[in-house]
């Protein structure tokens, strides 16, 4: 089933260590089949507040997003963001195909 990475991310110091992360973290993502679906762009909140940038990266399932971020290869970029910008990064499983709102009250 597949999974997400998701990142909302804030204070973001666009310099040369942002650079290098952002030059880097496609080739980390490839060995685990992660692909970028959202990265940044116009945001409408609905409800709430929220200010920054959201990422969300899909990967084939749940193992492979954790194998992607505990990588070696990514652990060598992550400090590059950490030190530049403000996160919250998460990972979650998707839903099966023809999921329905009602399911969740079942599977309790």
């Amino acid at each position: 089933m597949q999974a997400y990475a998701v990142g909302h991310i804030s204070n973001i110091d666009m310099g040369s260590d942002i650079a290098a992360y952002l030059e880097r973290i496609d080739m980390t993502l490839a060995p685990y089949g992660g692909k970028f679906i959202v990265h940044g762009g116009p945001l409408e909140v609905l409800e709430g507040e929220l200010a920054g940038d959201i990422v969300i990266i899909a990967f084939p399932d749940l193992a492979r997003a954790r194998q992607w971020y505990t990588s070696p290869a990514y652990q060598a970029i992550l400090p590059l963001r950490m030190r530049n910008a403000r996160s919250t990064v998460f990972l979650v499983q998707g839903v099966q195909e023809g999921h329905r709102a009602t399911d969740v009250l079942v599977a309790k």
